[in-house]
């Protein structure tokens, strides 16, 4: 009776300290999540090195770090720079009154006659849309600008997250695989269930961020060019925005070139517009609606559209890094339920297929053999 009191007053107190513990590392969630995610991305770059280099674990993991930052760090860095640059431009010129949202709400109803009678069928006044539209815009535009100079001045807690996330993904290149032995070990799931769980966490998360991240880059470059190309303003800024939109599936980057495309028909622009309309729909939705199944659904294993609504969901629930720990969630999901399926239910989901399988020809012979008599 001691005993089993003790051990679980011991249960107990190992649960409080895990608690408090992940409170404790609350204020650095998101620096302790890339960190993961970056060093499972580069794993393998990680182990040619290794195989060059022989068994030096500092010499590299610091190596695979350095690469890291240029390829990753230093264009972020440059990119978040120009962006801040064009969003104060961009607020400066909504600010002096140069760009009036609402005179372009104007130039549309007048070149669409018909939309204010579709406004006011469903009971919308055209007018306090206008004027919404107009405070919307300017506050928006505040936010913006107010973001992009804090990104631009990079802030004290940008440098200290920044510092913490590559400190840390430094000790997980060096020393990945000897903790995750540890969480094998320490997690009383079973080692074959833990390592499919660790195995499946890997593939999630780095078929999820390089997929959604390479679809997001190609989509906000290829937006980025056309404003460009078309003499739009700002291409910088809007192609970081239609690359971070285009994290969202089958949404994307037409939140931003699409009204674009609507206002440049009602100033009269029709060349333009049906530029911008061609090259969004079939180069700019083509690259997502051909990129995303083959990065993010083949390698995760996942059906289009769990992947969807576990990114929205994520999205919704935990941020910008909802969009790696929704699809994270659902593959994990399946996973626990297919080891249930398999050791608890008594049932092999793969014993059912070869069942139903040898069932089929089995009948298959049996029809063909009938076919043959009734000759």
């Amino acid at each position: 009776m001691r005993d089993v009191m003790e051990r679980r007053s011991f249960l107990l107190l190992l649960l409080l300290v895990s608690l408090l513990f992940v409170l404790l590392l609350k204020p650095f969630w998101g620096a302790i999540f890339w960190a993961c995610a970056i060093s499972i991305i580069f794993h393998p770059m990680q182990e040619r090195l290794r195989k060059h280099l022989g068994d030096k674990p500092n010499r590299v993991a610091l190596l695979t770090l350095l690469i890291c930052v240029v390829i990753v760090v230093l264009p972020i860095f440059l990119i978040a720079t120009a962006f801040a640059q064009e969003g104060l431009a961009l607020y400066q010129r909504v600010d002096k009154g140069e760009i009036n949202p609402s005179e372009w709400l104007e130039q549309i109803r007048n070149a669409f006659p018909t939309i204010p009678q579709w406004f006011d069928r469903l009971g919308i006044d055209l007018g306090s849309v206008r004027e919404s539209i107009a405070k919307g815009a300017a506050s928006t535009g505040k936010l913006m600008a107010e973001k992009a100079l804090g990104a631009g001045q990079i802030t004290f807690s940008f440098i200290m997250n920044s510092a913490l996330m590559l400190y840390l993904t430094f000790f997980l290149l060096r020393d990945g695989r000897t903790l995750i032995e540890l969480m094998i070990k320490a997690l009383p799931l079973g080692d074959a269930r833990e390592r499919k769980l660790f195995t499946k966490f890997a593939e999630v998360t780095r078929a999820t961020v390089k997929g959604n991240l390479v679809v997001a880059i190609v989509q906000g470059a290829l937006g980025g060019f056309i404003f460009w190309a078309l003499s739009l303003p700002s291409p910088i800024l809007w192609a970081v925005v239609m690359a971070f939109l285009s994290l969202i599936p089958a949404v994307g980057a037409g939140i931003v070139w699409l009204p674009v495309a609507i206002y440049l028909y009602a100033t009269g622009d029709w060349v333009s517009a049906t530029i911008l309309v061609s090259f969004g729909a079939l180069v700019i939705g083509m690259a997502d609606n051909v990129l995303r199944p083959l990065l993010v659904g083949r390698d995760t294993k996942l059906p289009d559209y769990l992947v969807l609504f576990s990114t929205l969901g994520g999205i919704s629930l935990m941020g910008i890094n909802g969009f790696v720990i929704g699809p994270l969630i659902a593959a994990l999901f399946l996973v626990v339920w297919d080891i249930f399926m398999r050791e608890f239910n008594g049932e092999n989901p793969h014993v059912i297929t070869e069942r139903s399988t040898e069932s089929n020809h089995k009948y298959e012979k049996i029809a063909a053999s009938s076919v043959k008599d009734e000759a």
